[in-house]
């Protein structure tokens, strides 16, 4: 049976990363009507592959890089239990790989690299109108939590 990994991205990695972002943002447009509709980077990826920070996985089926996220230490507010938290971000999956796990083999990495910095929460943003992420995480263990409300005016 073939496996899927992770491993650390690597500046190697940037164009298939930059591939990545623009798919969660043509996922996350039609979900977004504040979203620009131009082309637009949520990222700076070689940022986050160099910060200390944050840790900026891929995933990999063979030698094929197939997925990616990250997770970074944030300062909570001063008056949540935890004094910091790890922000899980940048989760993608190439489609013809979806429905697989491999989302859930990297949130498991991510939460074990958390655990290595002595976090004990992780948050992450995900739009109400996506219920299949919203299960996803769920399955994971995530709750929902606060809803962020916006207008135009």
């Amino acid at each position: 049976m073939e496996t899927v990994s992770t491993r650390p991205a690597k500046i190697d990695d940037l164009e298939i990363l930059l591939e990545f972002e623009q798919g969660v943002i043509e996922a996350e447009k039609p979900l977004d009507p504040f979203l620009k509709k131009s082309q637009i980077f949520y990222y700076n990826i070689k940022e986050l592959i160099a910060a200390d920070n944050t840790h900026l996985i891929v995933a990999m089926f063979n030698d094929e890089v197939v997925g990616s996220g990250y997770v970074r230490v944030e300062n909570s507010k001063q008056y949540h239990k935890n004094q910091k938290n790890g922000y899980v971000g940048f989760i993608y999956v190439k489609p013809v790989f979806r429905g697989k796990r491999i989302s859930i083999t990297i949130l498991e990495s991510l939460k074990s690299w958390a655990k290595s910095k002595d976090l004990n929460e992780l948050r992450l943003d995900v739009y109400h109108n996506n219920p299949s992420a919203i299960k996803s995480y769920e399955r994971f263990g995530f709750n929902k939590s606060m809803i962020n409300m916006r207008m135009e005016i």
